[in-house]
């Protein structure tokens, strides 16, 4: 298994009310219709219109495996949420971390657990890596009032 993890992104935000927002995968539909269309590029709007989510699952296109499933599988309040993937052709998933820091702050880290072959590991360790980059970002300039 290859592990890439985030950096750890602050959050200001109690640490329950991250994970209430994030428990319900449906509140990213929401999200997701209303990023401006202008903040979409071009060669990503295909792939941006093709997310589908439902409450505990989301589903995207994957390049050359098809479409990914992330299931939500796991919650442990208010810290710890897992997503696994259906129907990857390795094992997959993605855990968020929620650190507490205050009553009224918090920080949150992705981590992605996957299990590819060592000789491949070099060849697409940096796109998931990045990938694990900006879902962490993505979850630092989230709205959780």
């Amino acid at each position: 298994m290859a592990i890439y993890k985030s950096q750890i992104q602050p959050i200001a935000a109690p640490a329950e009310a991250v994970f209430d927002k994030l428990s319900d995968l449906s509140s990213l539909k929401t999200l997701l219709e209303n990023v401006p269309q202008s903040a979409i590029p071009a060669d990503k709007k295909e792939m941006f219109d093709a997310v589908r989510v439902t409450a505990d699952t989301i589903s995207f296109p994957a390049g050359p495996v098809g479409e990914l499933t992330m299931k939500l599988t796991r919650r442990e309040r208010p810290t710890l949420l897992v997503l696994e993937g259906l129907g990857a052709p390795v094992a997959l998933s993605m855990s968020l971390e929620i650190g507490i820091i205050s009553e009224q702050a918090s920080e949150a880290c992705v981590v992605i657990d996957i299990a590819i072959p060592p000789m491949l590991k070099p060849m697409i360790g940096g796109t998931l890596q990045k990938m694990a980059d900006q879902f962490g970002e993505f979850l630092g300039k989230l709205n959780y009032a």
